[in-house]
């Protein structure tokens, strides 16, 4: 599984490569491919905590859920596991 998550983010840092080296053949560079969507970094990385503000009491509600409900489905298991 390791292997294959490892292949899967050589290929991303590859084909990322390969366009970011295509766009700078156009003379197009990330500052001005933002500016022309309305974006700043800033704003970029503001979006990104309001996106982890959301989703963490979410994340830890469904945990609370979740974990307890595994862990009686795991005790109630037959032996052998099947």
């Amino acid at each position: 599984m390791l292997q294959g998550t490892l292949a899967t983010a050589v290929k991303f840092a590859l084909a990322s490569i390969a366009i970011g080296a295509a766009l700078s053949f156009f003379d197009l560079s990330a500052s001005e491919i933002l500016k022309k969507m309305g974006l700043t970094p800033q704003s970029i990385g503001s979006l990104i905590v309001q996106g982890f503000e959301w989703a963490l009491p979410h994340f830890v509600l469904g945990a609370m859920v979740i974990i307890p409900l595994w862990l009686v489905i795991y005790l109630l298991k037959p032996p052998g596991g099947r």
